[in-house]
């Protein structure tokens, strides 16, 4: 578990707000079960280390105040509208017996022991997160789902995931799907550009072009053997149309 030092602050205006945020602290308040609401300050550095990790807002914090150690849930941040800083923060007191409502992430393990996936299956992730209600001292840090021996096909629904007894998924009424592995997609092989087509019928033609060529000239040079003395001479009264009266 976690743990992070925090101050008691006390404030009423708007003034001494921005005193605590310019000091490099975060205001935040502690609520929940039958304790007044407690109004608390926070290392900004120390708290945006906290929010990068992943899942913050599904593990339970311990926060020393004054000596005393509280076990919360962060429940809301509140930012900068123009620099994105936090400005604000909510704890809930974590309390046995008392059943809150969170999203847990989804944890999938062993994807080099699935045979699906070594064939080139997809695993179709559609919930990343699953609301559960449960008692506050029962949060799961995740739920895990183990990939090994899974093949193509195969679907994960709540119901394989295995839950402490008092721990119950909000949706209820119908085993929903968490996600699945599917076959990998089919790509058509594209068809042979056009111009390829082209460049190699091209060459077929080419061929075809000089060989026809070929014939022509061998059969030039067979006419001109063939010809007969004077047989290149005009008859006298051939005369070219434009000399005709």
């Amino acid at each position: 578990m976690n743990s992070l030092e925090v101050n008691i602050r006390n404030n009423s205006t708007k003034g001494q707000l921005n005193a605590i945020r310019n000091s490099g602290q975060i205001p935040a308040i502690i609520y929940g079960g039958k304790e007044d609401n407690q109004k608390i300050s926070v290392s900004k550095k120390l708290l945006k280390n906290f929010i990068e990790k992943e899942n913050f807002f599904s593990n339970i914090i311990s926060l020393n105040v004054n000596g005393n150690q509280q076990n919360v849930l962060p429940r809301e941040i509140k930012y900068h509208i123009l620099n994105d800083e936090p400005i604000h923060v909510d704890f809930l007191r974590v309390l046995p017996g008392v059943k809150i409502k969170i999203e847990i992430p989804v944890n999938f393990i062993n994807h080099e022991k699935s045979p699906g996936l070594k064939k080139g299956g997809v695993l179709n992730i559609v919930r990343r997160k699953v609301e559960l209600k449960c008692p506050s001292e029962k949060i799961p840090e995740n739920l895990t789902i183990d990939l090994e021996g899974v093949d193509i096909g195969e679907s994960f629904k709540i119901s394989s995931v295995k839950l402490d007894p008092e721990v119950i998924p909000t949706i209820q009424g119908r085993d929903f799907v968490i996600a699945t592995l599917a076959a990998p997609t089919v790509m058509k092989e594209p068809e042979k550009p056009a111009e390829a087509e082209t460049a190699e019928d091209g060459e077929s033609a080419e061929g075809a072009t000089v060989s026809a060529a070929d014939g022509d000239k061998a059969a030039s040079e067979g006419e001109k053997g063939n010809k007969k003395e004077g047989d290149d001479k005009k008859p006298d009264d051939k005369k070219p149309a434009e000399e005709k009266k």
